[in-house]
């Protein structure tokens, strides 16, 4: 009895003996994992800052010519696409009527003009004289009078006349000193005041005819439309014979042989800008950037976004943009010349904002490095501080790689396959 349960006890021994070892290989057997990623050390050289923004192409020039006069359309001398200078004739309208009174106004300019030199030439120099020899005369009649009395009162004295004759010559002076105080008084308010008015009549008649004539001269101008810039015509809505409503647009010329890219930037960014600074633009459609330079930077922040608007200023003597096309605008800031820098897609952000890349240790694992960064071209990125020169950058597959991960660096299409042991299942 008793050897039969040692004999069973010994089975059981024996029949756990395999299993123990069977779970001993499983558990050394268990695969180490090795993630292939890509790697590169800092580079040393020059970076610029990129600063990348949505625009639209907006003309060098545009004008919106309308008439000042509602008249019907006489004739059209371009058609859209016409290339047109400063000062060319495009359309006329209808001006009959307006000739005509400016040949009315210019016939009663004429006649003030006639007038004023008559005035100026003949009757105030005649009415001047007239007054100084009537002066003159009077004058002289005084004076005569004067000596009459004068040896009349000698003989009455002598008893030579009676005093009728006296009294005679002297009601004679007094009648010729009135003459003369009249004559008088008369050259001096022609000398003084008749004068100078009969010339201010005169001139502002003339005047006044002349501002009619030029007045109606404008009147036929406006009838004719002339481009005010250099350019091209983009837009013309109406047809010879209808009517063009004053203050409407009848034509429109853009001056398209340089574009500009409009944007809006903010103003931290603004404020590394001048004017100058080389850019590009990537027009839809257009292989390869264009290249561009900022030309003006708004000196006020803009009341709605706060922002402040930029153009950019685009050769286009070839023609080969159009005006209103949306573009992507990348403007050159900040330079460094001998910067330490890394790819972008190294670079790790964390929810606080904080940046790191992962590194390639001595170990074989990853390790996280926290980075202080500089400026960016878009592509790499100015490293300020957290690398030396010998480290190695993991600049791809570092994606929810975890701190002390077994890594091997390999190109980016190498298999990211696990490196597993032996699985122990001949034990």
């Amino acid at each position: 009895m008793r050897m039969a349960v040692w004999l069973t006890a010994s089975a059981v021994a024996a029949s756990a003996l395999p299993l123990l070892f069977v779970a001993g290989c499983k558990k050394e057997a268990e695969p180490e994992v090795e993630v292939t990623v890509q790697a590169e050390k800092p580079e040393q050289g020059s970076i610029a800052e990129h600063i990348t923004a949505d625009a639209i192409l907006a003309p060098l020039a545009q004008a919106a010519i309308a008439p000042k006069i509602s008249a019907p359309v006489h004739k059209f001398y371009v058609q859209r696409g016409a290339k047109v200078k400063e000062g060319q004739l495009l359309a006329t309208l209808e001006n009959a009527d307006l000739t005509a009174a400016a040949l009315d106004n210019k016939g009663s300019y004429l006649a003030a003009e006639a007038a004023y030199a008559t005035a100026t030439k003949a009757q105030v120099p005649e009415d001047a004289q007239r007054a100084e020899l009537d002066f003159a005369q009077a004058k002289a009649n005084l004076e005569l009078n004067q000596s009459i009395v004068k040896s009349r009162k000698e003989l009455f004295a002598q008893g030579a006349i009676p005093g009728r004759d006296l009294d005679t010559a002297q009601a004679a002076l007094v009648q010729a000193q009135a003459a003369y105080d009249a004559a008088a008084t008369h050259l001096q308010s022609v000398q003084k005041v008749s004068h100078e008015a009969a010339l201010k009549a005169a001139q502002g008649q003339l005047t006044s005819a002349e501002g009619k004539m030029k007045g109606a001269d404008a009147q036929v101008s406006y009838s004719e439309i002339r481009s005010p810039i250099n350019g091209v015509v983009t837009d013309r809505p109406l047809f010879a014979g209808e009517t063009a409503a004053a203050g409407a647009p009848l034509l429109t010329v853009m001056d398209t042989s340089a574009l500009l890219a409009k944007t809006h930037l903010s103003q931290s960014i603004v404020q590394q800008m001048k004017i100058g600074d080389e850019a590009e633009v990537r027009v839809p459609g257009v292989d390869g950037p264009v290249t561009a330079k900022v030309s003006l930077i708004s000196p006020a922040l803009d009341p709605g976004s706060t922002t402040v608007e930029v153009w950019l200023k685009i050769d286009n003597k070839a023609n080969t943009l159009k005006v209103g096309t949306p573009v992507k605008v990348v403007i050159t800031g900040k330079t460094v010349a001998q910067a330490w820098k890394i790819p972008s897609a190294a670079v790790l952000t964390a929810q606080d904002g904080s940046k790191s890349v992962m590194l390639v240790g001595q170990d074989g694992a990853a390790h996280r490095k926290a980075v202080t960064l500089g400026i960016s071209d878009g592509d790499d990125v100015q490293v300020l501080s957290g690398l030396s020169a010998s480290d190695q950058v993991i600049t791809g597959g570092a994606y929810g790689l975890e701190e002390g991960t077994k890594i091997k660096v390999g190109a980016a299409d190498d298999d990211d396959k696990p490196k597993a042991g032996k699985a122990g299942g001949d034990n």
